[in-house]
């Protein structure tokens, strides 16, 4: 490898090729700190720079994994000693913006936050959003196809995509810069990347699909009597909010309990007693009326008795301390820890039965467990965090085929937005059939024949 790295700091200069303490003073899992061990971290600063190396690592059959924000929860970015990690960090500008079309071109490098930014600079906003704004990267946004807080509205990282640059394992560069919303003429290849978690190429640009700016927000905090209240309020939104609806996050008893009584984190702006919780958010743009119309629909709620109770934020600093309790995940690590996590979707009138027997097999199995559930309810999507006081590799084993076998005969998925990573390959044919995952596995062998791109993750291949 020594004659390889010679090559690629010829390419990118020394100053971007790091070794030793500099590569193992990363850290590649958010959730658990545990550190890069690449033989070399190589810091590109242009597409030009990735073809090269890549075309320098295909050579050599060295096998590459690609770094964006390293927020990731699947294990989707380890790179083992015998592996190069190239990390898009210096390709982080904002090339254009375009307010007549709504687009915006970035750098795969460049954070979600400063995307944002950006397109509130031009009265405009890019509608992807999530906790870990400021650190998360669009090309990871792109390569996991990223959920977040505001998928009923404005769909995943999938809509936000027009177009995209991407180098191949052999050093190719597929350039689909599409400015525009329609265009048919032949294969849309930009789906190929979005969601596909690197194994196929690294996304190196990127054209983004801005929407018109929503200045006015409504959040609210409400309680509900019960899980078919919960949905029949969703439905409820729908009706009297419409398209304005951004945000229905559900929080189970268990998670409201934990982050405001139990841990004093956050005072609770509503008692914990309510089986569920949700914050709504709505986007508008004329304060007024927007504001009327939202009261109104939580007024009927009320009166229909789908909530119970409910409170409004009145300025920002309520909003933000609304959400804090939605969003404190370092408030989960320190109360369940050691825990493990999931990421999983299904149909939402089988979501409360799934949660029930989940947490009666943990019950059963694990006297002393505990679980917590929250999620984006309105898109499908739940996040669970469980605990049985061992992060051993069998306890491991033994919870995730609680949470995951369910999940095949209710027609779910194993992963929602998080990605499958190494952590989930081998329950990927519980969500995909044996024909998709061949297919897979064709696209994979047709783009990068050796396995050189982020091996291992997503698809188990031949060699393990």
């Amino acid at each position: 490898m020594d004659a390889l790295l010679k090559e690629i700091t010829r390419i990118v200069g020394a100053a971007n090729v790091l070794t030793g303490e500099d590569v193992s003073a990363r850290r590649v899992d958010w959730l658990t700190g545990a550190p890069c061990r690449a033989r070399a971290i190589v810091r590109p600063g242009s597409t030009r720079e990735v073809a090269e190396v890549m075309r320098a690592c295909h050579a050599a059959r060295q096998p590459v994994v690609t770094h964006g924000g390293l927020t990731g929860l699947v294990h989707g970015t380890e790179a083992g000693p015998d592996e190069l990690a190239v990390s898009l960090e210096r390709m982080t500008a904002i090339e254009a913006v375009d307010p007549v079309s709504a687009t915006l071109t970035v750098q795969a490098g460049a954070p979600l936050q400063s995307v944002q930014q950006a397109a509130e600079a031009e009265g405009l906003q890019f509608a992807l959003d999530l906790g870990a704004r400021g650190s998360c990267t669009i090309g990871g946004n792109i390569a996991t196809n990223a959920g977040g807080i505001r998928v009923i509205r404005y769909g995943m990282m999938r809509q936000q995509v027009l177009g995209l640059e991407a180098v191949l394992a052999d050093g190719t560069v597929v350039s689909s810069m599409n400015r525009m919303l329609k265009n048919n003429a032949g294969f849309d290849l930009k789906q190929l990347f979005i969601g596909s978690e690197g194994v196929l190429g690294i996304v190196t640009r990127a054209v983004l699909h801005l929407q018109p700016p929503t200045p006015d927000v409504q959040t609210a905090l409400v309680a509900c009597p019960s899980f078919e209240h919960l949905t029949g309020l969703l439905g409820h939104l729908g009706r009297y909010l419409g398209g304005s609806l951004a945000a229905f996050e559900a929080m189970w008893q268990s998670h409201y309990r934990l982050l405001t009584q139990e841990s004093g984190r956050h005072t609770p702006p509503l008692p914990p007693d309510a089986p569920f919780y949700v914050l709504l958010e709505s986007l508008g743009s004329e304060p007024q009326s927007h504001g009327a119309q939202f009261a109104l629909a939580l007024e009927r709620a009320l009166e229909d008795e789908l909530i119970s109770d409910a409170v409004i934020a009145q300025s920002d600093t309520q909003r933000q301390s609304l959400w804090a309790i939605r969003e404190d995940i370092e408030g989960l690590i320190q109360a369940l820890s050691p825990l493990f996590t999931f990421d999983v979707s299904l149909p939402i009138p089988e979501m409360d039965r799934y949660v029930t027997r989940l947490e009666e097999a943990l019950a059963r199995d694990w006297p002393r467990g505990r679980m917590v559930t929250f999620g984006h309810l309105g898109d499908g999507n739940l996040h669970i965090s469980i605990t049985v006081g061992s992060s051993e590799p069998a306890a491991r084993l033994a919870v995730e085929r609680l949470v995951y076998t369910p999940l095949a005969e209710l027609g779910g998925s194993v992963s929602a937005e998080h990605g499958i990573g190494l952590e989930k390959r081998h329950y990927l044919a519980l969500s995909r059939t044996p024909e998709e995952i061949t297919l897979m596995h064709t696209l994979k062998r047709a783009l990068d024949p050796h396995g050189l791109l982020n091996r291992h993750k997503v698809l188990v291949l031949d060699d393990g």
